[in-house]
């Protein structure tokens, strides 16, 4: 089958790494490669634990102003991580935030618990909702993307999860195009570079751990259309961000597709099973320092397309600029909205950070004080505090690097309230109920009501057009 703009540039396809380019609204397939190979999804499983959560408000369950307590398992979290000490209280709203744009591990502990009323109820509504979603090839055993070897997706399946975000809560759209958060003086960036730099970029998430390599789910508006990438397995955070707007841009080319008049649909796109991809030997295995705010391409890898007619650029890279700011940075904060809480006191004592030094004594300082770099942190970058040190998982259960290496921890932390606490006293005491795991085909509904009827995913080739946002 021809082309209409041209081929794949051979260095392109030796990457092998999984690519599908989709129509939100209709689900026709524009491109695909290896969409139904197993990969591990790293921090793109929390697009599943925010859904879970923003469904289970819709269902009434609790709202985006409940407060949720920090664990000791959640502060335990490796990085990327926001590091407040147990005990500390959010709201489901500020936790969401957290998550999607400092894809922050702890909070998306958090939210399990608070949401799910204990870990393993949350995952298994996790799973029980890619079921329901026809999402065949997916597997989570966390709520946050950190390596397990059994935890797995596949590109088509994080695409049928982007198309049921995006009908299933429209007037939460906002949420995942947020270009950065601010709590107390820090802004954190998001890590989908698209956002702002590619022109109609509105969602959604990134991921990465040494096992999986750079992986994005993105989505962009122009006019009418709006598509949905995957990308999956790319060696670099800059390599997946290029490759990902020039994918996006030929999907825009109304003259363009490898599929002519028949494009399938997301729907007939098969699994293949198997083992998934490994990319840790490839992003982690050079003494490199690889990380989720990684920005550098790698040396050893094109993404570059070659093209019959000079229609499209050679290299994502001539796609991306600095657009005006989408929104502000978006404030974020700790407590409840009556009843805030100290920034300050939401770290350990030896974690806070000391007073700024002079130009003198900061001349002295050779050597920031305890704590790892900021660039060994995965999917860290701009850190508002040291993150405290997490308990490791045995290493035999992960499949890759981990991460991020771990920061000096706090000599000691108020004892946590355990899993599914409700706030601390001061805050609003509003106990949420532990919700029974949801069971295949009960997932989502419409309406914001206790018990409401299952709401499916939208259909392939008749998906229902956005609710109007609220």
């Amino acid at each position: 089958m021809s082309l209409a703009l041209g081929v794949l540039a051979p260095a392109f396809s030796a990457q092998a790494n999984p690519i599908l380019l989709v129509e939100a609204e209709t689900g026709r397939v524009l491109e695909q490669k290896d969409a139904g190979r197993p990969w591990y999804p790293a921090s793109v499983t929390k697009l599943m634990t925010v859904y879970v959560a923003l469904n289970a408000v819709k269902n009434g369950r609790l709202t985006l102003d409940t407060p949720l307590t920090v664990s000791a398992l959640a502060a335990s979290q490796q990085p990327s991580k926001m590091g407040f000490k147990p005990g500390t209280v959010v709201t489901l709203d500020n936790a969401l935030k957290m998550v999607l744009v400092k894809s922050a591990n702890d909070m998306a502990m958090v939210v399990a618990e608070g949401v799910g009323g204990s870990l393993p109820a949350f995952v298994a509504e996790m799973n029980a909702t890619a079921a329901h979603l026809g999402m065949s090839g997916t597997h989570f055993e966390n709520p946050n993307g950190l390596p397990d070897p059994d935890q797995m997706t596949t590109a088509r399946d994080l695409a049928i999860l982007a198309r049921a975000i995006i009908y299933h809560f429209p007037e939460q759209e906002a949420l995942f195009r947020i270009p950065a958060i601010r709590i107390g003086k820090a802004v954190l960036r998001n890590y989908n570079r698209l956002i702002d730099r590619y022109p109609g970029a509105d969602g959604m998430k990134t991921g990465f751990i040494c096992g999986s390599g750079y992986n994005l789910v993105a989505t962009a508006t122009r006019g009418n259309k709006r598509l949905i990438v995957v990308i999956l397995g790319a060696r670099s955070g800059t390599a997946r961000t290029e490759q990902a707007a020039l994918t996006l841009e030929k999907g825009f080319q109304s003259s363009w597709g490898v599929f002519g008049a028949a494009q399938p649909l997301l729907s007939s796109l098969s699994n293949t099973g198997g083992p998934p991809g490994d990319m840790k030997a490839e992003v982690c295995g050079g003494k490199r320092v690889a990380s989720e705010a990684d920005d550098e391409p790698d040396p050893n890898a094109s993404v570059g397309f070659a093209f019959a007619a000079p229609t499209l650029p050679k290299s994502g890279a001539e796609l991306l600029q600095t657009l005006p700011p989408s929104m502000p940075p978006v404030q974020v904060f700790v407590g409840t909205r009556s009843n805030p809480q100290d920034l300050g006191s939401a770290y350990a004592e030896d974690e806070k950070p000391k007073k700024k030094p002079g130009p003198r004594q900061a001349a002295k300082d050779a050597k920031p004080a305890g704590g790892a770099s900021q660039s060994a942190s995965a999917e860290s970058g701009d850190t508002q505090k040291p993150a405290a040190k997490p308990k490791p998982k045995t290493a035999s259960s992960a499949p890759s690097g981990s991460e991020a290496k771990p920061t000096t921890a706090a000599a000691s932390r108020p004892k946590s309230s355990g899993e599914g606490a409700t706030a601390d006293a001061g805050a609003q005491k509003k106990q949420v109920k532990p919700a029974a795991p949801v069971t295949a085909g009960t997932v989502p509904s419409p309406k914001p009501k206790p018990k409401p009827k299952p709401a499916d995913a939208p259909a392939d080739g008749a998906a229902p057009a956005p609710k109007p946002a609220t």
